[in-house]
């Protein structure tokens, strides 16, 4: 006698059921975000901007002055900073401590869909924040082009370049002693000297060589000359493609961690 079997649908299909969680998670602890990924950006705009700025501008910067020189700067690399919060200690969680990676494979869910899914969540995470500091920094007047709309979407495509090589990594970690090596000498290095607060020009040749191969200094030159009006076609076009082999080449690192991680 002939059977039959129902058809399990495809790896990926059902990523939304994964971002679904982490949303209904979020709604309930989203309070506890606001400082990281709101008040914390602004503060180094009224700080580096409004204040050291005046210092900066007075010795002869120029138009435009410092404050509108760093806010797309920001912008950017707080999409970094919200990109690699998202995507240690949550993904290590679900990983080691709450298990909300094991319950989900125990659901008609594939390592693509888990995956997939929380990478979704984490870049509506980026879009959030990207959008509130852009909205401050337009009202303070720090921002004044219409085409802070595209540094948005710049903002979240370079978070993006950071979440799916960092979940790569999370998914391979037994503690978090490799966070802390990280956070010290990878994203706070990048954060200071990847162009958000000066031109990498100023650095020695060999470190600049290094700055313009992060995904941040590519972040950061596309927001900021989309919003400097400063922008080029073949430039722009060459900071979203070297973000999108970031994006690309993690999400495919980030399934082979998972799947060793969790089938094998």
């Amino acid at each position: 006698m002939a059977t039959t079997t129902l058809a399990q649908p495809r790896e990926g299909r059902m990523a939304g059921r994964a971002f679904a969680y982490w949303l209904a998670n979020y709604r309930r602890v989203w309070r506890g975000s606001i400082i990281s990924g709101f008040l914390g950006p602004l503060f180094f705009l009224l700080a580096m901007g409004f204040g050291l700025g005046t210092l900066v501008d007075g010795g002869g910067l120029g138009a435009p002055g410092y404050v509108e020189f760093i806010a797309p700067g920001i912008l950017a690399a707080q999409a970094m900073q919200t990109a690699v919060g998202e995507s240690t200690f949550p993904v290590m969680g679900a990983l080691k401590w709450q298990r909300q990676y094991h319950a989900m494979l125990a659901a008609p869910l594939g390592i693509a869909d888990l995956v997939l899914g929380h990478v979704a969540f984490v870049a509506m995470r980026i879009a959030i924040t990207s959008v509130a500091f852009a909205l401050v920094a337009v009202a303070l007047g720090a921002i004044t082009s219409w085409w802070v709309v595209g540094a948005v979407f710049a903002a979240i495509l370079t978070g993006l370049a950071f979440t799916t090589p960092v979940f790569a990594f999370a998914a391979r970690q037994d503690n978090d002693s490799g966070f802390n090596v990280l956070f010290r000498f990878i994203i706070m290095p990048m954060f200071l000297f990847s162009g958000t607060f000066f031109p990498v020009e100023q650095l020695p040749a060999g470190l600049e060589a290094v700055a313009m191969a992060t995904p941040l200094w590519h972040g950061v030159e596309l927001c900021r000359s989309l919003v400097m009006g400063t922008a080029t076609v073949a430039g722009s076009l060459g900071h979203v493609a070297y973000l999108l082999l970031w994006v690309v080449g993690g999400l495919w690192l980030a399934l082979a961690s998972f799947r060793k991680r969790l089938v094998t």
